[in-house]
């Protein structure tokens, strides 16, 4: 299967560069895979294709103003670093620019309150840092830092919380789950009363999930890891669900890997963390997951394989037309798809 196989064309226009007000009101594509039907609809509606007893499983990671520009000590040159991984209290994986400054053991200094030194350099250009601060480095940084939207955006984020989902809560994503931005709090308790149960898991989201795939051969491209969590309650309320013939509908790709690298054979989930690099494309057989909510992606890139990888390659780029077609908003802050 070769990369170029996930291809298609898209117009530059139709990149949201900025997201929707209120988050519900973007379009929904909805498809069905039995039928093979298309519904064009918008995110609030989606309360109607879900069904008492169905689990909506969310990503509750949150991301972190992780872009922050500094200027090496003594030197003062300029220095741009994306945090990606924590590694413990004071360690992380970054990727930074430009890299010709970035020797190990040059400090660079991030305001007054924050500095950090190279400690190493991975295969892939990317560094091992020791963050030296006082205080509680989170506060630090969201004094300093900016959110890491993707380079495919070029306006100015207003209000930082509009990437991140309303029921972000645990720190530590580079990147965040887009498919959740278009929940509100109150189309959330919409779902609940029709007596839909929500699942919290955790992936934080780095880089490598949306690092363009440079092989020509699919199953030579290698993903990078990334930190997951499945709680008991968690892995309990979808257990139950599968046993009794409910649906697990995943909010996102993120949660999709994340319930595909903890379920067992048979599908079934144990509280459990840990890394994954786990890469979906067809064929694939889902272990845990039926429905998915997710936005349109990048061509050729590792999700829009995922997501094949559910349909079909076939299917997924003639959605993708219609969506192109139609004008639908696209990547991370544009229009949301339904797969059911």
């Amino acid at each position: 299967m070769k990369t170029s196989d996930f291809y298609y064309d898209l117009p530059q226009e139709l990149i949201a560069q900025t997201p929707v007000e209120p988050r519900d009101s973007s379009r929904l594509l909805v498809y069905d895979r039995a039928s093979k039907t298309i519904e064009h609809k918008h995110f609030y509606d989606i309360a109607d294709y879900l069904r008492k007893g169905d689990v909506l499983v969310v990503n509750n990671t949150k991301v972190l103003p992780a872009r922050i520009y500094g200027c090496k000590e003594h030197t003062g040159g300029r220095i741009e670093f994306l945090l990606l991984k924590r590694l413990d209290l004071t360690h992380w994986e970054v990727i930074l620019k430009p890299g010709r400054i970035a020797k190990v053991g040059s400090v660079f200094c991030f305001g007054d309150k924050l500095k950090a030194r190279i400690e190493s350099i991975g295969e892939d250009g990317s560094r091992i840092v020791e963050f030296i601060y006082d205080g509680v480095f989170e506060t630090i940084l969201s004094e300093v830092g900016e959110m890491p939207l993707p380079p495919y955006i070029k306006a100015k984020l207003n209000d930082k919380t509009r990437y991140n989902t309303v029921y972000s809560k645990v720190d530590g994503s580079a990147a965040a789950p887009t498919a959740g931005l278009h929940f509100t709090k109150e189309l959330l308790e919409k779902v609940r009363s029709k007596g839909v149960e929500i699942a919290e898991v955790l992936l934080h989201v780095g880089l490598g999930t949306f690092r363009p795939v440079k092989t020509d051969d699919v199953t030579e491209h290698h993903m990078h890891s990334e930190y997951y969590a499945v709680s008991k309650q968690a892995a309990d309320v979808i257990n139950k669900a599968k046993a009794e013939g409910r649906r697990i509908i995943c909010v996102g790709t993120t949660s999709v890997r994340t319930l595909e690298s903890a379920a067992d054979d048979e599908g079934k989930l144990a509280e459990c963390s840990g890394n994954t690099n786990i890469f979906i494309y067809p064929p694939y057989k889902f272990k845990a997951v039926d429905c998915l909510i997710t936005n349109f992606h990048l061509p050729e890139s590792t999700l829009i394989m995922l997501v094949s990888a559910l349909c079909s390659k076939e299917e997924i780029l003639s959605v993708y037309k219609t969506a192109v077609d139609e004008k639908y908003r696209f990547f991370s802050f544009g229009d949301a798809m339904l797969i059911i």
